[in-house]
């Protein structure tokens, strides 16, 4: 059994991406070939914005937003300390300071209550500028983006959807990469849509912010590649992973359907004898991950042993918050800062989850757990 089985989708998909891939090696055109604008169309088609500017990784994309907004040394950036390092680490990498706020316990996506308070808490202390809010869509779960956007407004915030496991998610029939000032997703293999390497893009619907991408995404150019008008990077994404990203997206909504099937089936199967994934009225899931909770950290070891004694794989995300990681100890957060996310990250785990995943191993693994 495989936890993602992206051999199953190849399998399927093969035709159309071995045919696409090699268009772009008959080709010769590498780097920033047609497939990237053609992608970027579909892209922000999809999601339903103006424009999507795609980039060489999930992090860049995060990245290049913040560079765009001129945010650094001295300003506060809001998050949540439960999700991967990127969503904070970018705030670093461009000066700023990284502000945690507690997760919800039962969206595990940022609490807008507590995301209220730090910003308050912030503006009082008067140490740093408040600039920006970068919610995350935690597991495919968008995050409560009416509650955030209105608290931004309040406070005059710009706010950076981090759809990375997001995309393909929707609320009130709003697509995740939607909301916000801008959105970033991850195209990384793992993902709901991924490619066969690291990938990323940018969603928007203001034009000034697309043209500042699409300057900061190579080296900062300005009207021509020796012109550099301001500090970029190289963020571009190569044209096979566009390649391979317009086969798959073909077969994107057929794939988040079945994700929703085995997601229900999960849920059915496993009944009570854990915590299973809460999705409140009006939301639609991508299921980047199906992650339930036991009981305690005991538990957790318990089950995990016995679903590795049959074969089954899991992972754990994540087992230690961001604010008591090493990369973080300058902001001098402590245990107990954030209990719910701390609560969580010790019962927390994912099981198999893709679109071709089988009713019978579903059931499988209901019957380890019940056990």
């Amino acid at each position: 059994m495989q936890f993602i089985d992206l051999k199953k989708q190849y399998s399927l998909l093969k035709e159309q991406i071995d045919a696409n891939i090699h268009a772009v090696l008959d080709s010769g055109m590498y780097i920033m070939g047609p497939e990237i604008a053609l992608l970027e169309k579909k892209l922000a088609d999809y999601v339903g914005v103006k424009h999507c500017v795609v980039c060489s990784s999930g992090t860049d994309a995060l990245l290049m937003p913040l560079m765009a907004w001129g945010i650094g040394p001295g300003d506060a950036v809001f998050t949540t300390p439960f999700t991967f390092i990127a969503s904070a680490e970018v705030i670093k990498l461009v000066g700023a300071t990284p502000v945690f706020a507690d997760i919800d316990e039962k969206t595990y996506n940022l609490d807008p209550v507590e995301l209220e308070k730090a910003i308050v808490k912030c503006f009082y202390e008067g140490k740093l500028k408040p600039k920006a809010i970068i919610p995350v869509d935690l597991f495919g779960l968008p995050a409560d983006y009416e509650a955030i956007e209105k608290i931004a407004k309040k406070y005059n915030l710009l706010v950076l959807e981090d759809a990375a496991q997001g995309f393909g998610g929707f609320r009130n029939g709003q697509k995740a990469g939607s909301w916000g000032d801008a959105a970033a997703t991850s195209f990384f293999p793992a993902k709901p849509l991924g490619c066969y390497g690291d990938g990323g893009a940018v969603f928007t619907n203001s034009d000034e912010m697309k043209e500042l991408l699409l300057s900061i995404r190579v080296h900062g150019q300005g009207d021509d590649r020796y012109n550099n008008i301001r500090v970029g990077i190289n963020g571009r994404l190569d044209a096979i992973q566009a390649a391979v990203l317009l086969a798959k997206i073909t077969v994107f909504d057929e794939e988040l359907f079945n994700r929703n099937k085995a997601a229900a089936k999960y849920t059915e199967v496993l009944g009570n004898s854990v915590v299973t994934p809460f999705v409140p009225d009006g939301y639609t899931s991508c299921w980047a991950q199906y992650s339930i909770l036991a009981n305690n950290a005991e538990h957790r070891t318990e089950l995990q042993a016995k679903l590795k004694d049959k074969g089954v794989p899991i992972a754990v995300y994540y087992p230690k918050p961001l604010h008591l990681q090493g990369a973080f100890e300058d902001l001098n957060y402590k245990t107990g800062d954030f209990p719910i996310s701390e609560k969580i990250s010790h019962r927390i785990f994912s099981l198999p989850m893709h679109p071709y995943l089988a009713k019978e191993d579903i059931e499988m693994i209901g019957k380890i757990i019940n056990s």
